[in-house]
C-alpha cells in the first residue's frame, strides 16, 4: 500500500507573495508597476504553456486554436440570466447561441425541440436525484448499462411514470454516439435527463455543462419581473460567452471531426494500456473509455510532473484530444526510467490490485493467489 509522504501536500507557491494586493490606491503614472504587472502575467503565461504538454491526468481538452478568434468577445459582459428561451430585455446576452447549441444536442440525443428543456451551465455536470447512471465514471471510467437497468425495471413490473433516469454523460457523451457497436444516448428510451461537461471531450476554456430535459419535468418556471424571464436554472446568472465558445467549436468540428477525435483517443488509450501491460505494470482499461488506470507511481514529483490523478494505490491518464502517441511515449519512458528506481530494492514491490482491476490485469507478484 502507498502512504502519502511528508511533501505530499503541497506548500503554498513563493510566487503567491507577487500577487498579494495593496490596500493603497495605486499611482496610475507608475511605469513600473504595470511593467510589473505584465511581467507577472507573461511568466504565468510561459509556465502554463509549458506545463500544457504533461497535462494528461485529468479529463480537460486544451487542443483548441480558436481563442483568439474570440477574444475580442471579452471586451462585452455577457449575461444569460434567465430563461435560454425567453428573450433578455438588454442586448448584452448569447441566447440564441445558447438555444443553438441545445438544439444540437437535442438532436444528437433524438428529442423534438418542443419535446425538451434545457440551459447551458456555469460549472460542471448536474446530477439529478432518483437514479443516476454514468456515462463514463469520474476514475475509472466505467459505462453503466443503461438497457440492462431499463429492462430489469421493466421485468420488475415498474412503468415509465415510477422512475426517473439521469444520465451523466460528462466525458463520454461525445464519444459514445461516434463509435460503432457502443449503445446508443437518446431520449426515445425512458430517460428523463442527460448531461455533458463541454470543457472536458469537445473543449472549452471555460467548466461548464450542457443539460437537457424532458419539457414535461419542468413545471416550476418562476417569473422574474427584474430580468422580464422564467428562470428555472440554479445560479440565475450565466456566463453569456460560454455558449459562444461551444457553438463556434461544434460548427467548426461537426460530426465528423468529434468522430475522428473519439476513434483516435481509444486507440491511443489501448496503445497506453498495452505498453503498460507489457512492461509488467498493472493496469485496465474500460470498454469505449480514454481513462487508462494503472499502478500508482511511487514518487509524488513525478506524479505533479505529469498531472496524474490517483486514489489510493492506482492513478489514471486520460487520453484526451491533443495528447499524442509522442506524449503517450515520453510519459512511459519517463516511468520506466523511474519505475527502475523505485523497485530496485527487491524488497521493494508494487502494490496488488487484483481487488481494484482484476486478476486479469494485475502484474503484481501476489497476482497468482487470485487466479
Amino acid at each position: 500500500m502507498i502512504v502519502p509522504t511528508k511533501g505530499e501536500i503541497d506548500a503554498p507557491s513563493s510566487s503567491r507573495k507577487n500577487l498579494c494586493l495593496s490596500v493603497v490606491e495605486p499611482d496610475i503614472k507608475d511605469e513600473t508597476s504595470f511593467q510589473e504587472l505584465d511581467m507577472i502575467l507573461t511568466q504565468y503565461l510561459e509556465t502554463l504553456s509549458e506545463r500544457k504538454k504533461y497535462h494528461i491526468g485529468y479529463p480537460t481538452n486544451m487542443h483548441y486554436e480558436y481563442h483568439a478568434i474570440l477574444a475580442p468577445l471579452l471586451q462585452f459582459s455577457l449575461n444569460n440570466c434567465g430563461d435560454p428561451f425567453t428573450q433578455s430585455p438588454v442586448d448584452f446576452h448569447s441566447k440564441d447561441f445558447e438555444v443553438a447549441v441545445l438544439d444540437w444536442f437535442a438532436q444528437l440525443w433524438e428529442i423534438d425541440k418542443d419535446e425538451y428543456w434545457g440551459y447551458i451551465t456555469s460549472g460542471g455536470t448536474v446530477r439529478a436525484i432518483s437514479m443516476a447512471f454514468w456515462l463514463g465514471t469520474t476514475f475509472k471510467g466505467a459505462i453503466d448499462d443503461l438497457d440492462f437497468v431499463i429492462q430489469t425495471l421493466e421485468y420488475c413490473g415498474y412503468s415509465n411514470d415510477r422512475y426517473y433516469i439521469h444520465c451523466d454523460a460528462a466525458l463520454c457523451g461525445l464519444i459514445l454516439p461516434f463509435i460503432r457497436h457502443a449503445k446508443k444516448i437518446t431520449f426515445k428510451k425512458p430517460i428523463g435527463s442527460i448531461s455533458i461537461s463541454g470543457h472536458k471531450f469537445l473543449g472549452c476554456p471555460m467548466p461548464c455543462g450542457i443539460q437537457i430535459t424532458r419539457k414535461s419535468y419542468v413545471s416550476s418556471l418562476s417569473k422574474i419581473e427584474y430580468i422580464n424571464s422564467t428562470d428555472a436554472t440554479i445560479s440565475g446568472s450565466r456566463n453569456g460567452l460560454t455558449p459562444i465558445f461551444l457553438w463556434y467549436c461544434l460548427s467548426t468540428k461537426g460530426h465528423a471531426r468529434l468522430q475522428q477525435d473519439s476513434k483516435i483517443c481509444i486507440e491511443n488509450a489501448r496503445y497506453l494500456k498495452d505498453r503498460l501491460l507489457e512492461a509488467g505494470i498493472s493496469a485496465m482499461l474500460n470498454e469505449f473509455s480514454i481513462t487508462v488506470v494503472f499502478e500508482r507511481p511511487c514518487d509524488h514529483k513525478f506524479i505533479r510532473h505529469w498531472n496524474l490523478c490517483y486514489l489510493r494505490g492506482m492513478a489514471h491518464v486520460v487520453v484526451m484530444p491533443g495528447i499524442t502517441r509522442e506524449t503517450i511515449d515520453s510519459f512511459f519512458k519517463d516511468l520506466m526510467q523511474e519505475r527502475n528506481k523505485w523497485y530496485q530494492d527487491a524488497k521493494a514491490l508494487p502494490p496488488c490490485l487484483a481487488d481494484d482491476f482484476g486478476s486479469q490485469n494485475c502484474m503484481c507478484s501476489d497476482s497468482k493467489m487470485h487466479n
